[in-house]
């Protein structure tokens, strides 16, 4: 399960995340939003986890980030971590 949050509180949602035990187990992408093409001054986070994990997410984070139903910035999110892990990869070979 997937969840595209977006916030300006990016310090503060990486406080709670980071230490909360269930959330922390989850594979969390955090991304700034000028880095996407899109308006500067917000961050995006990509959490993907269990179906506990993120309803969790939902219950800590509703007051301090927004939900976004937005696929084509999963996307690039998602594009943009595989070319990352490319590279990474042609490093070590």
């Amino acid at each position: 399960m997937e969840i595209l949050f977006k916030t300006k509180n990016i310090e503060q949602i990486k406080k709670i995340i980071l230490n909360d035990d269930i959330l922390s187990r989850a594979s969390i992408i955090f991304k700034e939003s000028s880095t996407l093409g899109e308006k500067e001054g917000f961050y995006y986070i990509l959490f993907s986890g269990t179906d506990e994990q993120c309803n969790r997410a939902k219950d800590v984070l509703t007051d301090k980030a927004e939900i976004i139903d937005n696929h084509e910035i999963i996307k690039k999110i998602k594009e943009e971590q595989d070319k990352a892990a490319e590279g990474f990869g042609a490093i070590f070979g």
